[in-house]
């Protein structure tokens, strides 16, 4: 069922009409199908003209419902032969313009690798699932940044740049709103004697920051579609994956491996120290400086040139309008009850595994290095896979990958199920229990990226640029929802699904003293609560 849907969107067209894709030149006529009448203009024109969405009849267009942008330039007509192709090949021209997507990538990765790596210090301070739940919310500004995407996409000041009107305040925020914090984050998270988690204080504050973050990628979203050549646009997602994979492991890996005083006693001190070589405050106070240096170099080196064509002026009301007609249509709609339901099957897995490894007795940071294996697989993978996505079936690689991710999650449930009985000594586990993890995470990121990357794909072959970032952001919208919405729920149910029973020792698995016992590892010696 879901690939006869998704197979709608992508089955091939005949020979003589024409479509604008991502991966089509813009010389290229494109139209708006109907099943019934296709309307195609063959003769020259004398200007350019654009084909939007607020001039398609969507309560008549039965499919498939994906309205294109059509243009023809002076002198050409509406077919694609060798005289009217872009000569250019490859990414001549765009060379500059990914490294910069790159980048900016890499810089909204870095406050959702600071988001991931604050539930694992939570986890070592034994705080409830319920307490972790609530701090899942902070992922949601990615989910339903659809609210304010059309403000971004209508609100600007044209002689300072589209996209640039609202990427350079925000980041100047995001650098503000992380110096602020560094000079309060240890008592929110409880790392000063006398204080104890504030948990809502401390999911509003970091909700705040994503909110920043996600509104960012907003603007980079739609800067990308005018950014690069019409040939190269597809390149957007992998400069998405590889930028944002990088940031979050800035921002989470590397953090808590330097945060650990274990860690850098082990393999960066001659002289063992209580603390590790940076602490959330100084990483906090650190990227803020950067995002500060590095927004400064966009704004004055980087010139936003004009895209008639894909930045379509409108006004704050029309692109909400359209955005409506948009979400009614029923192929969205179908589509998005896939997206927004497939990732249930493996929701517990990708939110619960680290955290109740840690529960284990699994160190945090031992936990995040086995993350520093896979960063070559996740940089070369989306470039591996985006090779198999760039035809006109992206989704084909979507549904291969999402039998295997499923079957991964009755692994991941034997893993930790292992974790609880198989420690040589409290917190110690033996070399191969290592190797089950590390080689099971690597087919875990494999199916994982093939599976997103093929849906980035796709979103940018069908998003229409007229409508730039508020488009590409309704499909990302739902993805983001689609994984948020259940991981928050898993969080929040697995208390009461979770089974413990005491043994050799007095007292009950259910209370918090026991819970921080675990963790640690007992105070009293004798007593294991096993799982």
């Amino acid at each position: 069922m879901i690939e006869k849907i998704l197979n709608k969107f992508q089955e091939p067209l005949p020979e003589s009409w024409h479509f604008y894709s991502p991966s089509l030149s813009p010389d290229s006529v494109t139209v708006c199908i109907d099943s019934q009448k296709i309307n195609m203009e063959t003769t020259k024109r004398k200007r350019k003209q654009m084909h939007t969405i607020g001039e398609t009849d969507f309560e008549n267009e039965p499919f498939p419902h994906i309205p294109f942008s059509a243009i023809v330039q002076d002198g050409q007509i509406d077919t694609v032969d060798e005289d009217t192709k872009d000569t250019s090949t490859g990414l001549q021209g765009d060379y500059q313009n990914i490294a910069l997507l790159m980048f900016l990538y890499i810089l909204q990765g870095i406050p959702l690798g600071l988001g991931g790596s604050v539930p694992m210090l939570l986890q070592s301070r034994s705080v409830s699932y319920k307490d972790q739940a609530i701090f899942s919310f902070v992922f949601w500004p990615f989910s339903i940044k659809l609210l304010w995407a059309p403000l971004v996409d209508a609100l600007y000041f044209k002689w300072f740049g589209r996209r640039k009107t609202w990427l350079v305040p925000i980041q100047y925020l995001i650098g503000v709103f992380m110096i602020v914090l560094s000079g309060h984050v240890d008592s929110l998270v409880g790392k000063e004697s006398s204080a104890s988690v504030n948990i809502w204080t401390l999911t509003i504050i970091f909700f705040m920051l994503n909110f920043l973050a996600a509104t960012q990628d907003i603007a980079v979203d739609g800067w990308a579609l005018t950014m690069l050549s019409r040939r190269n646009v597809g390149w957007a997602s992998t400069c998405n994956t590889v930028g944002q994979t990088a940031g979050y492991f800035l921002g989470n890996v590397l953090f808590l491996a330097l945060e650990s005083a274990d860690f850098c006693n082990k393999y960066l001190r001659s002289e063992p120290k209580d603390v590790g070589v940076v602490t959330l405050s100084s990483f906090l106070y650190f990227w803020g400086i950067v995002f500060f240096i590095t927004t400064t170099l966009v704004w004055l080196l980087k010139r936003e040139a004009d895209d008639p064509d894909a930045d379509n002026e409108q006004g704050i009301v029309s692109t909400y309008k359209q955005l409506i007609r948009v979400i009614r249509l029923p192929s969205v709609i179908s589509y998005a009850i896939i997206i927004l339901t497939a990732k249930v099957g493996f929701s517990a897995t990708d939110s619960l595994s680290g955290l109740k490894l840690i529960e284990a007795g699994m160190k945090k940071e031992t936990l995040a290095l086995f993350a520093v294996p896979m960063i070559p697989i996740q940089i070369i993978l989306p470039l591996i896979i985006s090779k198999f996505t760039a035809g006109p079936r992206p989704m084909s690689v979507f549904l291969k990958a999402m039998p295997f991710r499923l079957l991964l999650g009755l692994l991941y449930a034997g893993i930790v199920y292992m974790a609880f009985h198989v420690q040589e000594s409290p917190g110690v586990f033996p070399v191969y229990f290592y190797i089950i993890i590390l080689a099971s995470y690597a087919i875990h990121q494999v199916a994982l990226y093939s599976m997103f990357v093929a849906q980035m794909a796709f979103h940018a072959k069908i998003s229409d640029p007229s409508i730039g970032g508020t488009y590409m952001t309704l499909l990302n919208t739902l993805a983001n929802l689609g994984g948020n919405w259940p991981s928050t729920v898993a969080l929040w149910v697995v208390e009461g699904l979770t089974v413990k029973s005491c043994e050799g020792g007095v007292g009950t698995c259910n209370s918090k003293e026991a819970s921080e016992d675990t963790s640690e590892y007992p105070k009293h010696a004798n007593r294991t609560c096993r799982y």
